[in-house]
């Protein structure tokens, strides 16, 4: 059993690996320090240690069997070209359990009913993890279906992995639905790791979890072999504790793929060149924008710590225009409901005839009768109230789905998001990622103190956020917005933030928020 708080300080708070980096893992196998089996097995180890026992953080749902062998495999790899092999070779990776690996582990996204599923081969994204050297780990919990089953649901609970818990104060939120990478990685349970967005899904666990997450740009990233909610919305990205790690992991992972057409001509050669764009002065001269409106004043602990980001800005040399909110910037979110409804109902049921005629599971109607079956386990603690909706859709041929569609594009870029930028001539726009984890309450569901994803969600456009400071030692997040594939430029100022600052530290894994905090 699991012992009583307060948990020992071993290995929680003391760890080899603790907060290392990609650079500090390839110097460490350069120099003989480490070799890629030691570091699998003491990331194994922590995960062993604190996952299901001591904090209990219920972050991952399965292990690879293989990570050792895998392990060995680049070890030797790297010995027989006596250098290294590239920034991810031979390093420990999560990725979240709606991302399809053809191997011992199953594809899930959380769901029961999709238990002991095997996808028929690796997600893109997957494959070019494996291209690139990386080691997968494990797969991460999530919010169940990615958050898109019902209302008042709890953000990082599952019926195959039960709660993910936020590992800075345990009785609170980690944020959905990228929860148990989130969590995973800001616990060093792996070197960095991979969420998925359709709305909030990378960059509010990173808020929670005090991490650097990257939302890019739709068509940057290949959905291929991702459970999908949104063929307009969707996309990976990386979740990592510093802004370069994203960067470099950015980079393997993005390309065109003719297996998902919204991706473009690849743009890899700009993101693997960090030197250029990760440099400290990158503020110097930049047009930042501050959204105020609907992004602030949902909490005054929150304001405050960002009123302190933005003289940080103005002290790196950014030209501030204060403020330069966005237009429509509350009018889509009925549209994108319906957009969402439609495009899962088609995204699904294509993904699961992907599985083949073996399949248990082969349309949505069918996830939703599963559900209704094993209501006492799959539906103790929230509905299917966006399955229902989603399956009394039609097709996306339908009127009602094409004006929702043509009305948030029309409004979230080119009345909206593109407006702000040209009228101030903004090279990037800041505000709040979100507040403090709230209290996780399996009764009556998330209550969130604002967000700032939704703008960059519904336009397809770029999201990066990175530590901003804390709130009664919660971490809060610094959102950096831009244009269509400005990662560079993002990560960049954020970057240059991010060394000003250092505001990341690693989770102390504390029971709950005392009456001192």
């Amino acid at each position: 059993r699991p012992p009583s708080p307060p948990y020992p300080p071993t290995p929680q708070l003391t760890f080899d690996l603790d907060e290392v980096t990609l650079a500090d893992l390839q110097a460490g196998f350069a120099s003989g320090r480490w070799t890629s089996a030691q570091v699998t097995q003491l990331y194994l180890d922590r995960i062993a240690a604190m996952d299901r026992q001591g904090p209990a953080l219920r972050s991952l749902l399965d292990i690879n069997p293989d990570a050792a062998a895998d392990a060995a495999a680049r070890d030797a790899e790297r010995r027989a070209a006596g250098r290294a092999l590239g920034p991810l070779h031979g390093v420990p990776v999560i990725v979240k359990d709606n991302c399809d690996t053809h191997d011992k582990m199953t594809t899930t996204a959380g769901s029961l009913a999709l238990a002991g599923s095997v996808a028929p081969r690796d997600s893109t994204v997957v494959a070019r993890l494996r291209a690139a050297g990386a080691i997968i780990l494990g797969k991460a919990n999530l919010s169940e279906w990615a958050n898109f089953r019902g209302d008042h649901s709890t953000s990082g609970w599952s019926s195959r992995g039960g709660a993910v818990k936020n590992p800075y104060v345990l009785d609170r939120n980690p944020c959905g639905s990228s929860s148990g990478t989130g969590a995973a990685i800001s616990a060093n349970f792996a070197a960095v790791g991979i969420g998925t967005e359709t709305d909030g899904s990378i960059v509010c666990p990173s808020n929670n979890c005090g991490l650097v997450g990257v939302k890019p740009t739709i068509g940057m990233v290949s959905r291929a072999g991702i459970i999908p909610i949104s063929a307009s919305q969707d996309t990976a990205g990386p979740m990592t504790r510093t802004v370069t790690d994203a960067a470099l992991l950015l980079a393997a992972i993005q390309g065109a793929d003719p297996r998902d057409p919204s991706t473009p001509v690849a743009r890899g050669a700009a993101l693997l060149d960090t030197a250029a764009y990760l440099r400290p002065d990158t503020l110097r001269g930049g047009r930042v924008g501050v959204v105020r409106k609907s992004l602030t004043g949902y909490d005054a602990k929150t304001d405050a710590v960002f009123e302190a980001a933005l003289e940080v800005l103005k002290g790196l040399g950014a030209v501030v225009i204060d403020p330069a909110d966005i237009p429509h910037i509350d009018d889509y979110g009925r549209d994108e409901s319906t957009v969402l409804h439609y495009e899962f109902k088609a995204g699904i049921n294509a993904y699961l005839a992907s599985l083949g005629p073996s399949a248990p599971m082969k349309t949505l109607e069918d996830l939703i009768r599963f559900n209704e079956a094993h209501k006492d386990t799959v539906l103790k603690w929230f509905g299917q109230e966006d399955f229902l909706k989603a399956q009394a859709c039609g097709p996306l041929t339908d009127k009602k789905y094409l004006d929702a569609r043509a009305r948030c594009v029309r409004l979230s870029r080119k009345e909206g998001f593109d407006k702000v930028v040209a009228q101030h001539r903004l090279d990037v726009l800041v505000a709040p990622t979100g507040g403090p984890a709230w209290t996780t309450d399996l009764v009556n569901g998330d209550h969130f103190g604002g967000s700032s994803s939704s703008p960059c969600a519904v336009a397809g456009y770029p999201h990066v956020t990175v530590p901003m400071g804390y709130v009664s030692g919660l971490p809060v997040g610094l959102s950096f917005m831009g244009l269509p594939f400005t990662e560079t430029r993002l990560l960049g100022y954020a970057f240059a933030y991010e060394q000003a600052t250092k505001h990341r530290r690693a989770p102390g894994f504390l029971p709950t928020i005392g009456d001192d905090a």
